[in-house]
């Protein structure tokens, strides 16, 4: 039976502050989140949209370290950036709050200690991994080693990131302290835990019997996980930054962040409303968790056993969580660089908010882990937005000025085609809203292009455009419908494309219209003077992707660089054997293509001693033209040999980059050809 709710809260996961937020995240959560949020208040509901930055944990710290400064500094960086990154794509959340705040601390510490207070916690002392020299426990973060399953030599203690597996710090092959880089110790420390086993039957009945409509990815993971049966989880953890465990002997240990982290939300609550337990303790209030699919187990597991625990606050109904969105056909990685930055887009593409809200809903993760690229970004932007949704909206406003001086024109007796096209409206309408309140955005976006598709449709069937000069009345009413479509199409915009319904919104002179009066025939009225037109979207060129494609090949290269692991040393030589090899300075004469193959050129070579032909595959790294003159280091006792046809006579020496490229082995200054090199 379906609840009928009062009051929304919702949430979205909160992004960690040592790095800005991506394309990723953005599709993940923020964009569905905000999408949700926007249509309620068009709705007319009571809804508070909660965030904030998680500035607690160890890959603080650790950014910290490197760059000689407080895990402060760090966090009020990258919070500042989030913020003013959300606020740029128009994602509207009633508080952006952090959770070093005054008020998140005592949030958190307070709910430690009812739990506490209560019993609801265990009390054990475990073994973990201590820097004699450092003087501190380790994290697992701060634990390096060789994965067991892959031989990468750089895995944390947690998760070795070249293969993906999940790891425990004990597992790694020769594991050493990435603070002073010595091998750990194994040290007795005291820690509480939350035991999750407890809470198992009622997370079973919870979620596997009374939220069978969660999504399947969702509910999926969930009931791996209690399948597998849970055990108890440590809420603490020793280290210097986060919340202070309140209670005695815990002096050096702070709140876990996966415990401290989701009571942000409730702390950001308190801190915009004093009504905040309106929103967490009564239930004719919709909680509503978005988050990415790392997050399922912590919000749909973890956090409803502390909120369980406590006993006063309401549980979520539904988690909508996304899969992961990639790039380019590689995995999103921040410590790669491999990403698209919101904030560096929001300076690449001035204007352009709207059209990476646009891609990053159509293209969503919700069912399985998509691609993101430039070309689709591209296409989608000037085949849908320009072309079917800018399109319509401008010819129906350009006719309305050209043929009615910009008013809105009466309509006259209409045909059963008028009726069917303002028939279909309220439908449209209709299947938006049921696809938004079931978290199915891509379903409904595109239905709102949908309308837009028929609004271009009606106009192309229609051609007022040469009935003008026989029958002016039934113009009148085709331009009415097509304003129609238009103001219900600036409403059915705003919770997916906010900036460009306010322009569209300017563009027809209104401001007043309600998600409820979609779908009249009348929203618009007859009379009204609707205000000229400019393009509601703009083509974006080959140039503009062209520069994104390009920066990502330089990260590419960059990556490739920083982890350029030199071929193995072959064989030992003897030193008769290397004295036999006569490598000279040489220049080069000329050079042109071999033809018909992609990677030789002939090469016309003074070596000093004579004049000679040498064939190189060097063809795909530089231009015949460029190369001339270039003194180069070759191998001139090299057997001849035939390469298509052309006697080759040596060898150019060269160097293999860590991209694959190839560069000339030159002397520093210009010798004499035929110069030994030994």
């Amino acid at each position: 039976m379906e609840k009928n709710f009062n009051r929304y809260l919702v949430t979205s996961a909160l992004p960690y502050a040592n790095g800005p937020v991506h394309i990723g995240h953005l599709a993940g959560v923020y964009i569905p989140s905000d999408i949700y949020t926007r249509y309620l208040r068009l709705k007319g509901e009571d809804v508070l949209s909660i965030c904030g930055s998680d500035e607690h944990g160890v890959p603080i710290t650790i950014k910290a370290k490197k760059e000689g400064v407080s895990p402060q500094d760090i966090v009020d960086k990258y919070h500042n950036i989030i913020k003013e990154a959300f606020k740029g794509l128009g994602i509207s959340f009633d508080i952006y709050s952090r959770t070093s705040s005054d008020i998140h601390k005592e949030t958190a510490s307070d709910f430690f200690k009812t739990l506490y207070d209560k019993g609801e916690f265990i009390e054990k002392t475990t073994q973990q991994f201590y820097d004699e020299e450092a003087k501190q426990f380790l994290a697992d973060r701060y634990i390096t080693g060789t994965c067991p399953h892959c031989k990468n030599d750089k895995a944390y203690g947690d998760q070795c990131e070249a293969c993906g597996t999940s790891l425990n710090a004990t597992d790694l092959i020769e594991a050493k302290s990435a603070i002073t880089g010595n091998k750990p110790v194994l040290k007795d420390t005291k820690h509480w835990f939350l035991p999750l086993d407890k809470h198992e039957a009622f997370l079973k009945e919870w979620i596997l019997e009374n939220h069978k409509e969660w999504k399947p990815n969702v509910y999926g993971q969930c009931k791996s996980w209690l399948d597998l049966g849970l055990q108890p989880r440590a809420v603490s953890r020793d280290l210097d930054w986060g919340v202070p465990v309140p209670v005695e002997g815990a002096d050096g240990k702070v709140l876990y962040v996966w415990f401290d982290a989701p009571i942000g939300y409730i702390s950001a609550t308190k801190e915009l409303t004093p009504n905040w337990e309106d929103y967490w303790k009564k239930d004719d209030t919709k909680l509503v968790h978005f988050i990415g699919k790392d997050n399922i187990v912590f919000h749909c597991i973890v956090f409803p056993s502390m909120l369980k625990a406590d006993g006063s606050y309401i549980l979520p109904e539904n988690v909508p969580a996304n899969e992961f969105l990639n790039l380019e056909n590689d995995k999103i990685s921040t410590s790669r660089n491999w990403a698209v930055w919101l904030h560096e887009y929001l300076e690449d593409f001035k204007g352009k908010e709207d059209v990476l809200r646009y891609v990053l809903c159509a293209n969503a993760p919700e069912t399985k882990d998509n691609d993101f690229t430039w070309r689709d970004f591209q296409a989608r932007n000037n085949n849908e937005l320009v072309a079917i949704l800018g399109n319509f909206v401008n010819r129906a406003l350009v006719l309305t000025h050209k043929y009615f001086n910009g008013v809105v024109p009466a309509k006259a007796e209409l045909t059963d085609y008028d009726k069917e096209v303002l028939a279909e409206i309220p439908v449209i309408k209709q299947k938006v809203e049921k696809n938004i309140e079931i978290y199915k955005f891509r379903e409904a976006l595109k239905e709102l292009m949908n309308l837009a598709r028929l609004g271009n449709k009606y106009l192309a069937d229609t051609e007022p455009w040469k009935l003008i000069k026989t029958d002016e009345e039934r113009v009148k009413t085709i331009l009415n419908i097509s304003l129609q479509i238009s103001a219900s199409l600036s409403v059915l915009m705003e919770p997916f494309i906010p900036f460009s319904a306010d322009k569209l919104k300017g563009f027809l002179n209104i401001s007043d219209i309600s998600w409820e009066n979609v779908g009249s025939s009348d929203i618009i009225a007859t009379g009204h003077q609707i205000n000229k037109a400019s393009l509601l979207f703009e083509k974006i060129d080959d140039k503009e992707i062209e520069v994104q494609l390009q920066k990502l090949e330089e990260t590419k290269k960059a990556n490739l660089a920083d982890n350029y692991t030199p071929a193995e040393q072959k064989e030992n030589v003897s030193f008769d054997d290397f004295m036999k090899m006569d490598i000279r300075t040489a220049t080069i004469l000329s050079a042109e293509k071999v033809a018909k193959t992609k990677k030789l050129l002939k090469l016309e070579v003074d070596t000093g001693v004579d004049k000679r032909t040498v064939v190189s595959g060097i063809a795909e790294y530089y231009k015949p033209e460029d190369i001339i003159g270039k003194q180069v280091s070759i191998l001139i006792n090299l057997e001849p040999r035939k390469i298509k046809g052309i006697e080759s006579q040596g060898m150019i020496l060269m160097a293999e980059d860590a991209d694959g490229t190839l560069q000339f082995i030159s002397p520093t200054n210009t010798i004499k050809n035929g110069s030994e090199i030994r």
